[in-house]
């Protein structure tokens, strides 16, 4: 055997260079924990422990297990973006972020501090690969609690619209009911709809499930999308109202206490549950449409 030839055989496959911790490595990622860990703390502290932000930590897992899917799944060349972009959309950001949280906005800190992560990747690594995995990168902007003023200017009209119509259904049932604004009286007892109640909870959580189940099921086709996410709103205020009508009932035939703690929360979980699968059975309706939609002209 001629060993000249045979080891000409053998291929020689380059070992893949390992990343090396350098300094200036070791410094980005201080800077990004010393970015990211103060402000997802206060969100944690004063929006993840109530029930408006409840979701938070689901879309965060989620969103980071959707993140790495995609990135293995699609891997792209990573390219430096522009620094003249780059450059200033960090700056900008983090300037945002500085004045938010000496002043105590927190609302408004995340969001710049997630503004700058993503221009900081996008300065790192390319629009391309931004372009790539932009949907994780909407999704996980759920984890994060919306401004005030947004909240108070959705709920209000969803508060009114809700106790105006079951405070007009109860009177047609001869129930002795009246309602001003987002208080409602019935009998001797006082109720007052929430934000909670009022389905903006369910709203932002259900949206950002839809989301998520929409986009894993039927990534490529935009009618689906479109009409999981408009059906979100509808079922989720409707939801809402039955929840709020069976609790103003409960009160008024069992007490106050009785609706209260674990009803209420119970009559909560129930109603989501039930605007969750809902929306699975209007995706499964469409299912023809989608299938229309899909179909190539003649």
């Amino acid at each position: 055997m001629n060993l000249e030839n045979s080891a000409s055989l053998v291929q020689v496959v380059p070992a893949r260079p390992r990343p090396q911790l350098t300094i200036a490595n070791f410094v980005l990622g201080l800077a990004t924990a010393a970015l990211v860990f103060p402000t997802m703390l206060g969100v944690a502290k004063y929006s993840w422990s109530t029930e408006q932000g409840g979701h938070g930590p689901i879309v965060l897992v989620t969103g980071l297990w959707l993140l790495w899917r995609e990135h293995k799944a699609h891997p792209v060349a990573k390219r430096a973006g522009r620094p003249s972009y780059g450059v200033l959309t960090v700056g900008l950001y983090l300037t945002i972020y500085i004045l938010a949280r000496i002043t105590g906005i927190l609302e408004i800190e995340a969001f710049a501090m997630y503004g700058a992560l993503i221009s900081g990747a996008y300065l790192l690594f390319g629009g391309k690969l931004i372009r790539s995995i932009w949907f994780p990168l909407v999704y996980l902007a759920f984890t994060l609690p919306p401004p005030d003023t947004v909240v108070a200017a959705i709920t209000q009209p969803i508060k009114i619209l809700i106790s105006q119509t079951a405070v007009s259904l109860l009177h047609f049932l001869g129930y002795p009911v009246a309602n001003s604004g987002v208080t409602i009286q019935i009998g001797q007892y006082q109720l007052l709809v929430a934000a909670a109640c009022a389905g903006l909870n369910s709203i932002v959580t259900l949206g950002a499930l839809c989301l998520f189940y929409v986009y894993l099921r039927h990534r490529s086709n935009p009618i689906a999308f479109l009409v999981v996410s408009l059906a979100a709103i509808p079922v989720a205020m409707f939801s809402n109202f039955i929840r709020v009508l069976a609790l103003v009932l409960i009160t008024y035939h069992f007490g106050e206490s009785a609706a209260q703690g674990f009803v209420h929360d119970f009559a909560g979980l129930l109603m989501f549950a039930v605007a969750l699968f809902s929306i699975f059975g209007i995706d499964q309706l469409a299912s023809p449409l989608y299938r229309y939609a899909k179909r190539p002209e003649a």
